[in-house]
């Protein structure tokens, strides 16, 4: 399973469809709210949300979907990633509901070697969420600076810090 990309695996242009979706629950919703304490009765309170405001019903808070996006893209875009740099932009279109699935995709935009070091470069991308109904719910654009095969290379390859594996029997031969 692919995990992240190196600098040169990355095309301006390319298109990362993450799979799978996430279908958010009440549950979700209200841990994201506790974790962060943001008590907004939008998001906590149904008898508020059903009587005070245009939805008539509970609003997932946006920043869960955000984080859920990013979480969602890290296998196809930041798995490798040295840093995430900067999120240039975000931007929360539609209300997502209890029970709404969201999937995610990524463009990369742009795609630039470091000025300073020759091992890595930074990458510029755009994710959208959207629901099952296909309506655009978010969109943020983000610079992540990322490795080049020689930084891998570098540090011990694709999956570095990894132990090996010792079967029992062997053990007891050391």
């Amino acid at each position: 399973m692919q995990f992240g990309r190196t600098y040169e695996e990355f095309e301006v242009g390319a298109v990362y469809k993450h799979w799978p979706g996430k279908t958010v629950t009440e549950y979700d919703d209200h841990l994201f709210c506790l974790l962060t304490m943001n008590h907004h009765p939008l998001h906590m309170d149904v008898n508020y949300a059903e009587n005070t405001t245009d939805f008539k019903r509970n609003v997932v808070v946006g920043n869960y979907i955000y984080s859920l996006l990013l979480g969602m893209s890290v296998p196809d875009v930041s798995g490798k990633a040295i840093a995430n740099l900067e999120i240039e932009s975000l931007r929360h279109v539609a209300p997502t509901f209890h029970g709404d699935t969201i999937y995610g995709e990524t463009t990369v935009l742009d795609k630039t070697p470091s000025r300073s070091k020759t091992d890595r470069g930074i990458v510029y991308v755009e994710t959208k969420g959207y629901k099952q109904d296909g309506t655009l719910v978010c969109v943020f654009r983000r610079k992540v600076m990322v490795p080049t095969a020689e930084y891998i290379d570098a540090r011990g390859g694709e999956q570095p810090g990894r132990p090996e594996l010792i079967e029992p029997s062997k053990k007891s031969e050391k």
